[in-house]
């Protein structure tokens, strides 16, 4: 990675406004970056942008591959012609500061199949030229995802293990016959890829080619219901009726007292070792297509992970397992060459993990709010950081600053107040100043912390089942005058986005240079 001084924010794509109820691939997104680039920031971090299922977790999704088509913006479909101004304009009321998920779902997908029923009737030389292109380069993971995600709705959306037997065990003869009764579903779950990727292909590019770097996001583990447990049973921990014998979480700690039970499928590492680690190949090869940097999730789980057995009905139970360790990083960096890594090196870890993050060299993570709790020894104060890190005010999983501070005890308050010589008034400021003016060498803080927000505005409630990942921003919350604030802390803390700034002064030197040739002719 590239350890130059620079900044981002924290805003995944939902979160953006809009007028189709949820922010898209479209021209906010485009306006967004437009936006990162007058601030001088360098990343745009987002959430994982795979298709989320019940509970709208970015973090479980039903393929570890395929885009989520909840995003897919109406707006360049109708440029592409493949939906009308006047079917877009009809969309129901939305509001402007949520994602109503239950409402945009059925207006999107009745979208997507006007848009797939244009393309059948009608298509374009050149879109099915792509389309067949997409699926020739996309065949090893979008024939089971399509079949996967047809069969689920045929099924009423329960999960694979309640499918009927046959199809559950992917008996030949059984998807055969599924496949021949429902194409049509099958080519529209394709079709939906292929505008998910050709949208944020196309958004991606123009990010770069201003400079913009995209930070995204890996969970380690893959969601139980997903086409990748149901597809490739042999990569974990499943018996011979495909129940998983033991499945993901973390113990007990401070935090929570029986543990959290994520429930996620554990990886058989012994059979990726054996594969020379293919699939996860594969897998970060595909998410260094989608984004320019991955933060890895629970980065600890290649050092050891907590395996609790099937059934329990808590965390509490079980036993920690060694991970696959720096081979693992040595096969990927053996296929994909440099790995462009943020590890996620947060909670009480076997010290092992800062090890093998500092064999490997990947910057982990600091947060700001963890420091005031504790003794100025602490990692967390910006006084103690490392260069290689990554510091945040919080993440996506934290109260906002704001919202931070509001609940703070008197103890934390104080200490805040008098280590960022801050001010109650201006707290998500001195907060973000306080990340701006350290040694890390990446600052980056969620949007809501610059619009000063309090926790109406949180992301997710880490176990909390529901109300989560449904915040958006206002469309006029990142005005002109907020992103000239924006730059004056890259300019003060020396965070400006170089390639941009070189850009800057070319063209300055290239408009005075015009000046001064047409004050010749004069």
């Amino acid at each position: 990675m590239n350890f130059d001084r620079s900044s981002g924010i924290l805003l995944h794509i939902t979160s953006l406004p809009g007028e189709y109820g949820i922010g898209d691939i479209g021209p906010e997104a485009y306006r967004w970056v437009d936006a990162l680039v007058k601030a001088g920031c360098t990343y745009w971090q987002l959430l994982p942008l795979g298709p989320t299922g019940y509970g709208d977790s970015p973090y479980q999704c039903f393929s570890a591959f395929a885009g989520n088509p909840y995003i897919i913006s109406p707006a360049l479909l109708e440029q592409d012609g493949l939906l009308g101004a006047q079917v877009i304009a009809d969309h129901p009321g939305f509001p402007d500061n949520r994602v109503d998920y239950g409402r945009v779902i059925s207006w999107k997908l009745e979208m997507l199949d006007i848009a797939y029923a244009e393309f059948v009737t009608s298509p374009s030389l050149e879109h099915k030229k792509l389309l067949e292109e997409f699926k020739a380069q996309n065949a090893d993971w979008l024939d089971n995802y399509a079949l996967f995600m047809a069969i689920k709705d045929t099924n009423h959306a329960v999960s694979w293990r309640k499918w009927p037997e046959a199809l559950k065990m992917r008996k030949n003869d059984a998807l055969e016959e599924f496949k021949s009764q429902n194409a049509t579903n099958i080519q529209r779950h394709v079709f939906r890829q292929f505008l998910f990727y050709r949208q944020w292909s196309q958004l991606k590019k123009y990010a770069n080619d201003h400079d913009i770097r995209i930070i995204g996001d890996l969970p380690i583990f893959v969601a139980e219901d997903s086409a990748d447990a149901w597809a490739n049973p042999e990569l974990f921990n499943f018996d011979e009726n495909l129940d998983p014998t033991v499945v993901a979480g973390v113990p007990p700690d401070y935090y929570s007292s029986t543990g959290q039970l994520w429930g996620n499928p554990l990886y058989r590492w012994d059979y990726h070792r054996d594969t020379g680690y293919e699939w996860w190949i594969k897998r970060v090869k595909a998410i260094l297509n989608q984004v320019d940097i991955i933060r890895i999730d629970h980065f600890r789980g290649f050092v050891d992970y907590w395996e609790i057995p099937a059934g329990m009905p808590t965390a509490e139970i079980g036993k920690w397992k060694p991970g696959p360790g720096e081979a693992f990083f040595i096969a990927l960096r053996k296929a994909l060459g440099a790995l462009p890594i943020i590890a996620e090196d947060l909670g009480q870890l076997n010290p092992q993990v800062f090890v093998l993050r500092d064999k490997l060299g990947l910057p982990g993570m600091k947060i700001l709010q963890f420091a005031f709790g504790n003794e100025p020894k602490d990692d967390f104060f910006p006084h103690n950081y490392p260069r290689n890190c990554v510091a945040y005010t919080g993440t996506h999983d934290n109260d906002t600053a704001l919202g931070w501070y509001l609940g703070a005890s008197d103890y934390q308050q104080k200490n805040c107040i008098k280590y960022l010589a801050g001010q109650e008034d201006r707290i998500s400021w001195d907060m973000i100043r306080g990340i701006w003016s350290s040694v890390a060498s990446f600052a980056i803080s969620p949007m809501q912390d610059f619009l000063e927000l309090d926790n109406s505005a949180r992301m997710n409630y880490p176990g909390n089942p529901s109300g989560n990942w449904d915040w958006r921003m206002d469309p006029h919350a990142f005005s002109e005058k907020l992103i000239r604030r924006v730059r004056e802390y890259n300019y003060l803390y020396y965070r400006l986005n170089t390639a941009q700034e070189e850009k800057r002064k070319k063209k300055e030197r290239e408009r005075q240079d015009q000046l001064a040739k047409q004050e010749e002719k004069a």
